[in-house]
């Protein structure tokens, strides 16, 4: 009887011992658990959480980095940038303001409904109602369903980018009940054609996908793919050698350098289609003021920053477009003049100088960039404080124009220069569109509406030529830099490519 007993004690406590570490009777499935859990999960990390699965509620690239795997658009583009075939499988163009898209018949969305030109009409109208994505569509007047598989989208004038539009991140196609009947809350329950479907979101924390068996390319090699928010890139990097992650996005400094020595993991690294800026609020004094933007302007020496906070992995920009974008136009740079900007804030009646503030995302690189411009533009007398902002905050507070100074990057995921400019400069994309410095200059706007309508290609190169030319007189935004991207993963990760646009697709990796 004591033996039995004794026998019985000793299954209890296993059992307690096993609940208390986290055995199966706390247990979390498949990738929920957030670790490396074999080949069937993906675990990803990057340095801020999505603001909104909805691709019409917002334009930013850590929610388009999940999104991508989610949705599928009209229209892809190839390395190069040409826009390829996706949901339509063909189109044709019977005049300059007309395209007639064929779709492909059998996609399915996550639900089990099948993709039709209902869908298409009602995703773009969906599109063009969205004051966060509307100005990429802009110019579209007509979407006509001609039969389930055919659509055609007509424009108030020759689109010249249109195609390339139709291929971004934004412009998915959802499905029109599942939209409907989710309501305000599609955000948080997005389905899409895409290759992965939505499980779940822990806010702050985690996004959790799954393969779609039925996607239309072909169900996805891994099954689990788990987008982490890990703020701290060395706490990404950690994560990354202690074989939590995966794969880490937007390694900088000294981590990146130790994991390129480190040959258990691999750095993936090359150039993107995107810039960082800083942005001025020209709606507030003094940044109202010409002369003190041009001032700040020549205070700053970009090769600090370049050097220091991206060990050189960039280039110093000097427009608001970079050298990897049909159209840009190599403008004179500043060099930094210390009294020439002493003179102009005296000219601009700071002599002094004045107390400032520049907003930054919690992001330790425009953190660590801010330290670098407090630096030099004290020499000439600005007393900068730097104001840390949560992400979300951050992009809300910037659409109201509640900051003064701020640093930002912008991509041009089109690799058109009407959406590379656009939004960063129109008057019509104040605020959450894009243009957070409130620039307005009737000028700029001619041209930009000029070259999103003009088919010559040599035409529009001289139209965004002197864009760029304006942009550099004017000073909306001082761009400090062309940065190159990188991604680091685990040896066994295989087939993993770099998007220059930013939002890399996990569609097609492999875990051995």
């Amino acid at each position: 009887m004591k033996k039995k007993f004794g026998l019985l004690v000793t299954i209890i406590l296993s059992m307690l011992f096993l609940v208390a570490c986290g055995g199966n009777g706390d247990k979390k499935e498949g990738a929920d658990a957030g670790a490396s859990t074999g080949k069937d999960t993906l675990v990803i990390a990057q340095g801020a959480d999505a603001k909104s699965l909805d691709p019409h509620a917002s334009n930013d690239n850590p929610s388009s980095r999940i999104r991508v795997q989610i949705y599928d658009r009209l229209m892809d583009l190839d390395d190069n940038g040409v826009p390829q075939p996706m949901l339509a499988e063909s189109w044709e163009r019977p005049d300059d303001k007309t395209i007639i898209f064929h779709l492909r018949k059998g996609v399915k969305f996550h639900n089990g409904d099948e993709m039709k030109a209902s869908d298409v009409k009602f995703s773009l109208e969906r599109a063009l109602a969205s004051p966060e994505v509307s100005h990429i569509l802009t110019g579209i007047n007509g979407v006509e369903v001609l039969d389930d598989y055919t659509v055609k989208v007509t424009t108030e004038k020759p689109m010249a980018a249109i195609l390339n539009n139709l291929a971004h991140t934004t412009i998915a196609i959802l499905s029109e009940k599942a939209t409907k009947e989710a309501g305000d809350k599609f955000g948080q329950n997005p389905i899409g054609t895409g290759p992965y479907k939505f499980v779940s979101w822990q806010s702050g924390d985690r996004v959790t996908l799954e393969a779609f068996p039925e996607y239309w390319q072909g169900e996805a090699p891994v099954k689990n793919v788990v987008f982490r928010n890990i703020v701290e890139e060395t706490n990404r990097t950690i994560g990354l050698e202690t074989g939590e992650l995966d794969i880490i996005y937007d390694i900088q400094g000294m981590d990146k350098n130790k994991l390129k020595d480190d040959d258990r993991f691999v750095v993936i690294e090359g150039p993107q289609v995107s810039m960082t800026y800083l942005g001025f609020n020209m709606k507030k004094a003094p940044y109202d003021n010409p002369k003190v933007r041009e001032a700040i302007s020549y205070a700053i020496d970009q090769k600090p920053i370049i050097d220091t906070v991206f060990l050189g992995a960039g280039e110093p920009a000097n427009s608001i477009i970079g050298p990897n974008v049909w159209g840009y136009y190599d403008v004179e740079k500043y060099t930094q003049d210390i009294e020439k900007a002493k003179a102009l804030l005296a000219e601009a009646g700071y002599p002094n100088g004045f107390k400032a503030k520049i907003w930054v995302n919690d992001n330790p690189v425009r953190r660590d960039t801010a330290v670098i411009l407090q630096d030099q533009l004290k020499q000439i007398g600005i007393d900068l404080a730097i104001e840390t902002v949560e992400w979300g905050a951050f992009l809300d507070g910037t659409a109201r124009g509640d900051h003064e100074m701020f640093l930002l990057g912008w991509g041009t995921v089109t690799r058109d220069p009407d959406y590379g400019m656009y939004e960063l400069i129109s008057t019509a994309t104040m605020g959450a569109a894009g243009n957070r410095s409130f620039y307005s200059n009737p000028t700029v706007d001619k041209l930009l509406e000029e070259g999103r309508t003009e088919l010559d290609p040599e035409k529009r190169k001289a139209i965004y030529k002197e864009i760029q030319e304006i942009i550099r007189k004017d000073i909306p935004m001082y761009m400090i830099i062309y940065p190159l991207q990188n991604v680091v993963t685990q040896k066994n990760i295989k087939n993993f490519k770099l998007d220059p646009a930013n939002s890399h697709k996990i569609y097609g990796v492999t875990k051995e």
